[in-house]
């Protein structure tokens, strides 16, 4: 999948998909296979809501589990989509077989 790569180094994460936006907090990041395939699933996310349904989704899924746990950490990490992207980021072939909307298991 294709993508344009900036580095910010103020960024608050290692990286971030911002489509068709692939940001680094630093230039060696670019390089970790791991990282890329999670943001490529968030990619693959956006391109099936229409990119602006993604971040909306992505926000109220923030703050339920923020209002829940009382957690950001934890907030983040009970976000469906990210749920999604941290199981599967190590699966070299996992962007082939996914299957449409696969985040929606994660809720």
């Amino acid at each position: 999948m294709k993508y344009w790569p900036i580095t910010l180094s103020f960024l608050p994460a290692q990286a971030m998909a911002l489509y068709p936006f692939m940001l680094f907090k630093t230039k060696n990041i670019q390089a970790d296979e791991r990282i890329i395939r999670h943001e490529q699933i968030h990619f693959r996310q956006q391109l099936e809501m229409l990119i602006i349904f993604f971040y909306i989704v992505y926000l109220l899924n923030y703050l339920s589990n923020l209002a829940r746990f009382k957690n950001h950490n934890k907030a983040y990490y009970h976000i469906s989509f990210e749920r999604e992207a941290y199981k599967n980021d190590n699966d070299r072939l996992y962007l082939k077989k996914r299957k449409s909307f696969a985040w929606i298991k994660m809720i």
